[in-house]
This record gives C-alpha cells, sequence and structure tokens, in this order.
C-alpha cells in the first residue's frame, strides 16, 4: 500500500495535466456529446443480459432495472452500496467493523459484502463483468475475523449497469438463483462522439459519508478499423461514518473505529473491426484496494488479565485482474447470423489481517496475528450463435444456443502466530478445490405483433474436486452432479405501447468448496469438543419461481408493476448440528447440510410522470415476504417494504435540480426470526430520508454535479446491516447509517 501512497500525488499532476492537454479541439465534440445524449434518452431502452444479447426492454419477460448515464453520476454512486440506494428490494450489505483477532465474527470486514435481491444474497446472485464471473464470497465463523466480500468493482470503469430480478439458471447456470447483476465497462464508442477520432474523460469526485477522494481518466481514439481505450481510476477513502457519538478507545465505543482505503482501476481495450461483421475486442482489467483499520472497540477498557487487549489492528487487501477476448462475426449461415466468442481469465486475491497485543501475556504470546488468504483463478468460454428467421403467419422467430465452460481453482490458508491451543498453524479450512462446469443452452423466441413465448433450457454438468492436502488432515468430499434449468416467458402486447409479461423459471447454485469440506477442530473448547466435517452428500440448491408484470408508456408517464412468487429447496445451511455428545471421544459434529425450503412472494411498483417538459415525478415501491417452510419462522435477509418518490426539474438547457424521499417501513415482531439471539432480535424503526442533487453544465465541457444525502440528518438503521444483532446491545448507535453528507463531483469531457 507505501506504494501507492507515495505514486499517488504523482497520478494526479497526470490526471490534472491530462485534462488540461485535453481542452485542445473540445468544444466541438463537446456539443456533439450534449446532442447524442439527448437524442439517446428518447430511444428504446435496449437490454444485453435479459437474453445474451442486444434487446429492447419490451422483448424481454422479467423486470430489470438499467442503469446508465446520469445514474451513474459520479457524485451520486461511488461504490454498489450507492448503486442501489433507490432501488427497492435490492440492496448491499456494509455494516460496522468491529471484531477480534481471533474470535468468530468478522463483524463488517466484508465491506460492501455483495447484493441482496429480494431476500437472497451473497453467491446465491450472480455477478458479471462483461460477462465474465466475479469471485465468489467467502464468509464463515471458522475464519475468524475473516470474511470477504464481493466488491472487486471500480465503477470509474463501468457505464453500464443491468440488475435482473429472479432465476437466470436457463441462461447462466449456477449463481443464478436470485438475480444477475451484471456491469459492462465503458467502450471506447462511449467516448468518441460525432465522428471524432478521438475522446476522453476527467472525474474528479468526492464523497462526505467516508471522506473518499477519487480521480479518474480515460481516453479513446478511433484509426481506420481499430480502437482503443485507457482509463486509470484511483482513490482515497476513511471509515464509513455513523451517528455514534461515543468516541471511547474500547468495547463501549460507537464512533466508526478508523480505517483507511487505497483504491485503483485500471483498464485497457483495443477494438478491431476487419470487416464482414467482424469485430475482436480485447480487454484487461485490474481492481486493487487495500486498507487499514484501528479496531478501537475491540481494545480492553483496564488491561488487568493476561487476556486483557491494549491494541488491536487489521488490514484488508483485495484485487482482481483480468484479461478478455470478446470475438463476433456476422456469418449469415443456415444455421447462425452472428456468433459470439468470450474467452476470459480472472485471478482474484483477497488477503485479512488481525495483530492483537496483549501486553501481560509472556512475551513470546504478546503480538497474537492471524492471517487468511483466498484466491481464485478463473478460465472462462463461451461460444454463442444467434438465428433470426421468418416462420410465417405474421411470426419470427430467434434463436440463441450456445457453450459454456468454466473452470475455477480456490485455495485458501490461515496462518499467523500464537494459535489457539487446539490449533497449528499453517492450515486450510478446505481443501484446494476446482469446480468445473460444462454446460449447453437454448433459447427460442417466437414472436408477432401481439405475442411471444420465450422458453429456454440449459443443462449443467458440476464438478467440484478438492485434492488431498498436508494442511487439511480429513479425506475431502467430491460433488460431480447435473442440474436442468427451464424457464418459459410469454409477452402479449395488450397495447401498442403495453405489455403484460409472465415467466416461469428454474434456478439451481451448485455449492462451494468450504460449505463441502468445512473443517474445523476445537477438542478443549470450555463448552464442550466440536468438530465440523465435510459433507459428500451435498446437493445444489434449486428454485422455482413465477413472476407477472404489466408494463407500459404513454405520452407523459410510463409504470411497471410486477408480482412474483418463488419456492426454493435444498437450502444449504452452514454449521448444523448433526451428532455427538460433546466429549473428546465423542464431539459434537456439524456440517453444511441441505435442510431448509423457503418461499418468497412480493410485490414491486416503478414509473415517472413528466408533469411538465422540464419536470418529472418518479416513483418506486418493493415488498418482499420469505418463510422458511421447514421451520415457519420469517427468512431474516428480507429487507422490509421501502417506497421512493423523487422529483427532477431541468431549470435549463445546463441546470437541472432534483430531489428523492425514501421511507424504509420499521420491521415487526411477526417479520423477523429471533432464534438464537440473545435478547431478542434488535429491529429498527421506520425511517424517512431526503436526499437533493444538482447537475450544472458550467460549459460544453465541464458539468458540476452535487448532492447531498439524508438532508434532515436523521438517524436510522438499514436492516441488512443489523441482522443478528441484538435489542439489548449497548452499542447499537455503532450500526446507524451516516448522517447529513455532501458529494460532489467536477467531469471534464473532451
Amino acid at each position: 500500500m507505501a506504494s501507492i501512497a507515495r505514486a499517488f500525488p504523482a497520478r494526479v499532476g497526470a490526471v490534472a495535466l491530462a485534462c488540461v492537454a485535453g481542452s485542445v479541439g473540445a468544444q466541438a465534440s463537446g456539443e456533439a456529446g450534449v446532442a447524442a445524449a439527448g437524442a439517446a434518452a428518447r430511444l428504446p431502452e435496449v437490454v444485453v443480459s435479459g437474453a445474451r444479447s442486444e434487446r429492447t426492454l419490451d422483448e424481454v419477460p422479467a423486470a430489470v432495472d438499467i442503469l446508465r448515464d446520469d445514474a451513474l453520476d459520479p457524485a451520486e454512486v461511488q461504490d454498489i452500496r450507492d448503486l442501489v440506494r433507490e432501488i427497492p428490494n435490492v440492496s448491499v450489505k456494509r455494516a460496522a467493523v468491529r471484531f477480534s483477532a481471533v474470535s468468530p465474527g468478522g463483524t463488517g470486514r466484508d465491506g460492501n459484502a455483495g447484493f441482496n435481491i429480494r431476500g437472497l444474497e451473497g453467491n446465491r446472485v450472480l455477478l458479471l463483468v462483461d460477462g465474465v464471473r466475479v469471485p465468489r464470497e467467502l464468509v464463515s465463523g471458522v475464519f475468524g475475523s475473516a470474511a470477504f466480500g464481493r466488491d472487486y468493482y471500480d465503477l470509474g470503469l463501468v457505464s453500464r449497469v443491468e440488475i435482473l430480478r429472479g432465476a437466470h439458471s436457463a441462461l447462466y447456470g449456477s449463481d443464478g438463483l436470485a438475480g444477475v447483476v451484471a456491469m459492462y465497462t465503458t467502450q471506447p464508442s462511449d467516448l468518441l462522439r460525432g465522428g471524432s477520432s478521438w475522446g476522453g474523460r476527467a472525474v474528479a469526485a468526492f464523497d462526505g459519508e467516508d471522506r473518499a477522494r477519487r480521480i479518474g481518466l480515460t481516453l479513446a481514439s478511433a484509426a481506420e478499423n481499430w480502437q482503443w481505450l485507457g482509463s486509470v481510476q484511483l482513490g482515497r477513502a476513511r471509515e464509513l461514518s455513523n451517528q455514534g457519538e461515543r468516541v471511547t478507545a474500547d468495547s463501549s465505543r460507537t464512533a466508526p473505529n478508523p480505517e483507511r482505503f487505497e483504491h485503483e482501476g485500471l483498464l485497457a481495450k483495443l477494438v478491431h473491426t476487419p470487416g464482414g461483421g467482424q469485430r475482436h475486442t480485447f480487454t484487461v482489467e485490474y481492481v486493487n484496494r487495500e486498507g487499514e483499520v484501528e479496531v478501537l472497540s475491540g481494545r480492553s477498557a483496564a488491561i488487568v488479565a493476561p487476556t486483557s487487549v491494549a491494541d488491536l489492528d487489521g488490514t484488508l487487501s483485495m484485487r482482481r485482474a483480468r484479461l478478455s477476448w470478446d470475438g463476433r462475426w456476422r456469418l449469415d449461415a443456415p444455421l447462425a447470423d452472428e456468433l459470439r466468442v468470450l474467452l476470459a481469465r480472472q485471478n482474484a486475491r483477497a488477503f485479512e489481517s488481525a495483530t492483537e497485543w496483549r501486553p501481560l501475556q509472556p512475551p513470546a504470546q504478546r503480538e497474537r496475528q492471524r492471517q487468511v488468504t483466498y484466491e481464485e483463478a478463473l478460465t472462462q468460454l463461451a461460444v454463442q450463435a444467434q438465428r433470426t428467421q421468418a416462420v410465417g403467419g405474421g411470426w419470427s422467430a430467434r434463436w440463441v444456443y450456445g457453450l459454456d465452460v468454466i473452470r475455477t481453482d480456490m485455495d485458501n490458508l490461515l496462518t499467523g502466530t500464537v494459535p489457539p491451543p487446539y490449533e497449528r498453524y499453517p492450515l486450510k479450512r478446505f481443501p484446494d478445490t476446482r469446480e468445473s462446469t460444462t454446460a449447453l443452452f437454448a433459447q427460442a423466441e417466437w414472436a408477432q405483433d401481439a405475442w411471444s413465448l420465450i422458453p429456454a433450457l440449459r443443462y449443467d454438468r458440476v464438478r467440484l474436486r478438492a485434492a488431498r492436502d498436508a494442511l487439511y488432515p480429513l479425506e475431502p468430499a467430491q460433488l460431480s452432479d447435473g442440474a436442468w434449468s427451464p424457464k418459459i416467458g410469454v409477452i402479449w402486447r395488450a397495447h401498442p405501447r403495453q405489455q403484460v409479461f409472465a415467466n416461469v423459471a428454474a434456478g439451481f447454485r451448485a455449492p462451494g468448496p468450504l460449505q463441502l469440506n468445512n473443517f474445523f477442530e476445537n477438542l478443549s473448547g470450555a463448552s464442550g469438543a466440536y468438530k465440523t466435517i465435510p459433507n459428500p452428500n451435498l446437493k445444489p440448491e434449486t428454485s422455482r419461481t413465477l413472476e407477472l408484470g404489466w408494463r407500459g408508456q404513454e405520452e407523459r408517464w410510463q409504470w411497471e408493476a410486477v408480482l412474483f412468487r418463488g419456492r426454493y429447496r435444498d437450502f444449504i445451511e452452514d454449521l448444523v448440528y448433526v451428532g455427538g455428545r460433546g466429549t473428546v471421544a465423542d464431539p459434537l459434529i456439524f456440517q453444511s447440510v441441505n435442510r431448509s425450503r423457503v418461499t418468497l412472494h412480493g410485490l414491486e411498483f416503478k414509473g415517472r410522470l413528466d408533469l411538465t417538459p422540464s419536470t418529472a415525478v418518479r416513483w418506486a415501491w418493493g415488498r418482499t415476504e420469505g418463510t422458511v417452510d421447514t421451520t415457519g419462522k420469517p427468512l431474516n435477509s428480507v429487507n422490509p417494504p421501502e417506497l421512493i418518490v423523487g422529483v427532477e426539474h431541468r431549470v435549463d438547457e445546463a441546470l437541472a435540480l432534483g430531489a428523492s424521499l425514501r421511507h424504509v417501513r420499521g420491521k415487526k415482531a411477526g417479520d423477523v426470526d429471533d432464534a438464537g439471539i440473545v435478547g431478542g432480535q434488535f429491529r429498527p424503526p421506520a425511517f424517512t430520508t431526503l436526499d437533493v442533487r444538482m447537475r450544472w453544465r458550467l460549459d460544453r465541457d465541464w458539468q458540476l454535479s452535487a448532492a447531498v444525502r439524508n438532508l434532515t440528518d436523521r438517524r436510522y438503521w438499514e436492516w441488512t446491516n443489523v441482522r443478528g444483532l441484538s435489542a439489548t446491545s449497548p452499542v447499537l448507535e455503532a450500526y446507524t447509517a451516516a448522517g447529513r453528507s455532501l458529494a460532489v463531483a467536477l467531469t471534464r469531457s473532451f
């Protein structure tokens, strides 16, 4: 991290010089850019992820949120938490960072952990960047204070985000159980407007919630049949603020623990269009984040016993590097009009450490360390063909079919100093594991003026092969299984500007390596001997979902209403008691098992009304209810109902103002399962917040954006961040959301 810090001022200077240099000849391209943006706003919205190829939204029988342009304004969206701030039934967890060195439960260490869609989260949501899978989440008490989320992103490299709700395994296979979040990085053509041979964008942004400072420079150029793009994004941030007021250096602290982060994102693209309908895109992407935390809340109030802690610090490092080739051909052959091949190699590494100082211990045991590393190497090949033809009677048929081959190698290592008496470092919680997936998929679309019928079918063959390892003492379990994922969608165009749609889909998710082969053993615990063991009989999770929707667009308003229901079987529960009496000879045994059946259902509405040519009102509301069928208890990962009402007003061609009112209902006793939580689950009350924003085009090239979040400085808690927190906890304020904050961004286009 020190090397990044030393390079940071030089990089700031380089970006600033490039911004000044870019002013030459930029006025004409700025005018063209504004005109192009206005024209784009009137075109039908295009969805890529809904069918693995471009479709207009009215051709997709599913609920999709599309974020681009102003929705990704750097003053309002600087991380994935901001990305879904105003999307009901979708959230990103970011709990307060409070942990000890070796005790289970790395609270908050997973940062922006990942996406929750309609009550399901973690690896049940498929994350893609340019069609390449993002590394999975790895969270378990057996790693002590370590917890690895899925925030391997730099949104400064992203130009478009699509969020698909519901099962999409028929197109994408495993992990599409709850939905898909697909991000697309910037293309050279996004910056080359009006036939210009070069262009660029520079951004400087600040976010008061975590004192984040970010600068970025993206350049693009074109010559003959070549285009290239290069982007550098750099950032620094501190701890996420809250409304806790106690600043003590012990467990009573409610103010955030001090943190420092540094972030860099690099993107390079080369696009070759040799003619004949060919297009080849070569991409290199690198995202790196490093951080340090001083865990003042982990210190003892007084140093009076050997277990007293005088200091506790943690570090974090997450990086993802990708090399990919996306080739496309126009064939006009009997079996395919178009052919696409995606080949990608991606390496990811996450590392977390915790260092604890106990001054009353013997000298050799005063500094206690735990270091955990998780590595994931992905090789992905996708071959996809598309064919369109007329079939008579006013009907046309479009086929998308292909092959996916995915290989993922996963590894972990736990090491450190002064381990617990029942362990010896180094060790592995699961052995080196290779997950191999081979899949065939096909989707047909039969369409005419009033109807579209869209069936799809996919077969996945999944194998997890775990290797014997000296650092893993058991015979590892293996898994080999197959899954059929059918789906059928229907669209009825009841009116030229309205569609009623329905889809029934199956989804599945294969177990992860830690679920298959989790091993932990403590035969000297104060509460009895216990251990976790592999489960060779673990099966994939499966789902059956139904979605009904109605959307339309009239001259001044547009809307979408969706009703959904899903049943999920063979949910994998981790660390479930399966036997034993708690003695050394017969310890308590825990496993990951297929145990739960879950039902989810809910409603979603969203719309927009143009009151005048310059003023619009938008709204969104979502509600999900979830039940664990095997117990009859509520599913705690379901967020409470949420309503968003916003207004946008364009003062003139240069200035736009906006405001958003967000109301979230409080959790009630019947909405939560208190089992296992001493004192009962803390249920946050309802809250309403107000955000205001401004976008001001200073001239044809410069734009200033600003946003004030939580204008009324309301104290509130997000449910996703307090799950599992006792209502009697003396540090409830430590989990509050940020108060009033200001974010600003200055953008230069040329």
